[in-house]
């Protein structure tokens, strides 16, 4: 309030009514602190594209609004130093770390106005910007776009803001409509509409261009998958040799499992779960794909059941009794269940006098001897034997070579199908001598040659990457 000078001297009484009960100066009132109002300024891009240039989209968004600060210093505007800004982050999320950030100072009453450059910056979702709002509310924030202006804090605020809130999210459903319906239309035309590039292609001019030597390894993993029967084992060998796709993610288990369902190696360009003809090559053929997908329709559980209900008897021809004669695989059913048993020759021809050991449960004698060939595998004996026989056999394995192969083999042997692991104690056992007091296992040297021999080729390519 200005005081108008004059000669004349007022009672006291009236000056402290003029004055509002405070004392006046000389030359008039002294003006009233101005409060410092801390603002924070928040910037977005919902793409990656230009963030890497010196002066981007957010620096923009930055500039505006801290050029809007400058103007309003007079009421007592001040910029914070913390900088929060979300680049290559949608706005229809409210997972973005910056936010989490600004919404954390302002719980903790550190901010007293928030600034962005355009209200979709903050949110393009109605519903999250209505309760981002509310927030800013609850701790007395007051929200600015320097290009539209509104105050919050008003009745006739937020109707603006709600009306434009309405139209930003209209525009927004209806251009991804637009999109949607464009990606549809190319789709059904076998088009390439961009995104991840699948191993054994690369693009040019927006199409797919088989890329030989990646299309032959696709072409090797789909023909393995079909010998192994089992990603988890064919990841373990593309693990092992460092095989990757194109981005540089190995192929493990996951990958693996996306890479033999992609229907764009067969050729066909696929959207919403609908397979149209693509004007890509393919680079697996019709018959492949089948043979592959017809064992990936049973789940894993149901393929490694599948197999071990068709169990082999992996001692058949192997097992002696303690007279000599062999022990032959047998099976009965009692109240549905299977019960395998080894049954001695002799008894079956004599009578069950005939031999001491007259039957053994198959499940139990064959991991008994599991357990043996997997512990003898790692003796130091084993291991120098194996290693002489390989010389003699004129192969270029030497001492280490044999002992990794064979550590290597240890936590492998669990993953391996029943009757991969009937080859493998075909391979290694000569005979199995079982007596009324424990048993007598003869390993194949040979074998455990050949055995290594496969690993080692298993791992070679990995080394020569290397």
């Amino acid at each position: 309030m200005s005081v108008r000078r004059s000669k004349s001297v007022e009672p006291k009484s009236a000056t402290a009514a003029a004055d509002g009960g405070q004392k006046s100066t000389h030359r008039g009132d002294a003006p009233s602190p101005v409060r410092k109002m801390r603002c924070a300024v928040y910037t977005r891009k919902s793409s990656e594209e230009g963030l890497d240039m010196e002066f981007n989209s957010l620096e923009a968004q930055r500039e505006a609004c801290e050029a809007f600060i400058v103007s309003q210093r007079a009421k007592g505007w001040a910029l914070v130093p913390d900088r929060y800004d979300d680049g290559g982050i949608s706005g229809g999320t409210l997972e973005r770390p910056a936010l989490k950030r600004l919404l954390a100072y302002i719980e903790a009453g550190k901010l007293d106005i928030i600034l962005v450059y355009k209200i979709d910056r903050l949110s393009r979702s109605m519903l999250d910007f209505l309760n981002l709002v509310e927030t800013f509310d609850a701790r007395n924030v007051t929200f600015v776009s320097i290009t539209q202006s509104f105050d919050t804090r008003s009745p006739m605020g937020r109707l603006v803001l709600n009306v434009m809130l309405s139209f930003g999210q209209f525009e927004r459903e209806v251009t991804g409509e637009r999109i949607r319906d464009k990606v549809a239309a190319s789709r059904k035309k076998g088009m390439w509409m961009g995104g991840w590039t699948p191993l054994g292609y690369e693009v040019h001019g927006r199409k797919l261009i088989i890329h030989d030597a990646d299309a032959e390894k696709v072409r090797g993993i789909f023909k393995r998958f079909l010998i192994l029967k089992s990603a988890t084992l064919l990841a373990r060998e593309l693990v092992a040799k460092g095989a990757t796709n194109r981005y540089g993610h190995l192929l493990d288990k996951g990958v693996l499992y996306k890479l033999l369902s992609n229907r764009v190696y067969v050729g066909e360009a696929v959207h919403k779960g609908t397979s149209y003809p693509g004007e890509h090559q393919a680079i697996i053929d019709r018959k492949l794909w089948d043979q592959v997908h017809a064992l990936m329709k049973d789940s894993p559980r149901r393929r490694a059941a599948g197999a071990r209900a068709q169990t082999p008897a992996i001692l058949k021809g192997l097992l002696f009794g303690p007279d000599g004669a062999a022990m032959s695989p047998t099976h009965t059913r009692k109240n549905g269940r299977l019960y395998r048993y080894y049954i001695s020759q002799s008894v079956l021809k004599r009578g069950t006098d005939a031999c001491p050991v007259r039957q053994v449960p198959a499940a139990e004698i064959e991991r008994i001897v599991i357990e043996q060939i997997r512990s003898l595998l790692l003796a130091p004996e084993v291991i120098v034997a194996t290693w002489r026989a390989a010389q003699k056999a004129g192969t270029s394995l030497d001492e280490n070579d044999v002992r990794s192969a064979l550590v290597e083999f240890e936590p492998l042997w669990a993953e391996l199908f029943p009757a991969e692991q009937a080859r493998i104690i075909e391979l290694l056992v000569e005979r199995v001598d079982i007596s009324p007091t424990g048993i007598d296992l003869r390993l194949r040297v040979d074998g455990l040659t050949s055995l290594c021999n496969d690993l080692r080729g298993a791992t070679a390519p990995q080394k020569e990457a290397a």
